[in-house]
């Protein structure tokens, strides 16, 4: 049975270590991709092989989101669509990091391989949050949320002008909506700061979208939020986000998740805290208490002799997995609590016991009142100098 090639750590491939800064991940792909740029290694399929690597490597690494994911589980965090896991050919390499450092870092350094065909923008990310209870958030639930995004103008359909009018090419860069700028040794290819890459100019504007070409619209959708999500996680909606300007793919949309504090329970991950006060004749006695869950009440038992501060874990009545589904643990911190007010009965029989412990004391207690009697009993030469 054939089986699947190992993938390098992605900061072996580049060359630094796991705290590089996003500077320093930068400059080594930049090095990595000119020394193993196809156009200086014709049929060379092991340094093609080489530039693929490097790039899928900074494509994790040089994302902050992405870069957390992999430091945290590897390989098998930045797996699935849109978490990066390589790239198809050379050319989606140039599309991706064509015009990283402010420019093209392939440009014309290499006859212009990169340019051969103009780059379609993807569209911008956008963000909504929704709140849970750490009930709905541990059970999972299916919420609505509201946003805005940007969706084409209905009345010029997206060209920005006034319907019947056609803009005018763009003067600065004769409509090929790339410019080449010179970076010291360097020539290097961006997108046009006048038309942004379209070419074109408007010059009479729609007077419901004021030449922007989009207007923003409210949107309504289901989300699906999986169960075990923790404050701060974000469900991404592929595609929802705005749309491209020019033909490319739509950007997403993140839905933040924000868990509201509960009354009763603390979290840590997949486990669950809580406090529950026991009479002092139920810890030294011991006893079954019911205990608070998600899911409703359990039944605890406490040993005879637990001092204040013990944690009893309850397997499973945790917070599940997001990853696979596990709960995690009830964790049950004990406290004794003292009566403030007494009744008369309770405190004659609490006498009786006080003084019990006075007639047979505990070895360590023993010690210790030992150590206030010789502390407090005179000395010999105290009884000469009074004499």
């Amino acid at each position: 049975m054939a089986t699947m090639p190992t993938k390098r750590d992605y900061y072996e491939v580049l060359g630094v270590n796991r705290d590089a800064s996003e500077r320093d991940i930068a400059r080594a792909y930049r090095q990595m991709a000119i020394k193993y740029h196809p156009d200086s290694n014709p049929g060379d399929e092991e340094a093609t092989e080489l530039f693929k690597e490097a790039a899928e490597a900074y494509e994790v690494l040089g994302d902050a989101e992405k870069r957390a994911r992999y430091d945290q589980y590897g390989h098998a965090g930045v797996q699935g669509p849109g978490a990066g896991g390589g790239f198809g050919d050379v050319e989606d390499i140039f599309d991706a990091f064509g015009d990283m450092f402010g420019g093209g870092i392939f440009g014309d350094i290499f006859g212009g391989r990169g340019r051969r065909r103009q780059r379609q923008h993807r569209g911008a990310d956008i963000k909504c949050e929704v709140s849970l209870t750490l009930a709905e958030a541990a059970r999972g639930v299916n919420r609505k949320v509201q946003f805005e995004r940007s969706e084409p103008c209905g009345k010029c359909r997206g060209s920005g002008s006034r319907p019947g009018s056609t803009g005018e090419t763009c003067r600065r860069c004769n409509g090929h909506g790339q410019v080449v700028q010179s970076a010291g040794i360097l020539r290097v290819q961006t997108t046009c700061p006048t038309c942004h890459g379209s070419g074109q100019v408007i010059t009479d504007p729609c007077d419901q979208c004021r030449g922007a070409g989009q207007v923003a619209r409210k949107v309504e959708l289901d989300v699906a939020i999986p169960a075990g999500v923790d404050d701060g996680m974000r469900v991404r909606l592929t595609g929802e986000g705005e749309r491209s300007r020019d033909g490319g793919p739509p950007g997403d949309c993140y839905c933040f998740i924000r868990v509201l504090p509960h009354p009763l329970f603390k979290r840590e991950g997949t486990h669950l805290y809580v406090e529950v006060p026991i009479a002092y004749t139920q810890a030294a006695l011991g006893a079954e208490i019911e205990i608070p869950t998600l899911d409703g009440t359990d039944t605890l038992k406490i040993p005879p002799g637990t001092q204040a501060g013990e944690v009893f874990r309850m397997p499973r009545r945790g917070i599940p997995d997001p990853r696979n589904g596990l709960p995690g643990d009830l964790l049950v911190q004990t406290y004794v609590e003292v009566p403030k007010r007494l009744q008369p009965r309770e405190e004659q029989l609490l006498r009786e016991l006080a003084e019990l412990e006075n007639r047979h004391v505990a070895p360590k207690r023993k010690s210790f009142l030992d150590k206030l009697r010789d502390y407090l009993k005179p000395t010999e030469k105290d009884g000469a100098e009074e004499e």
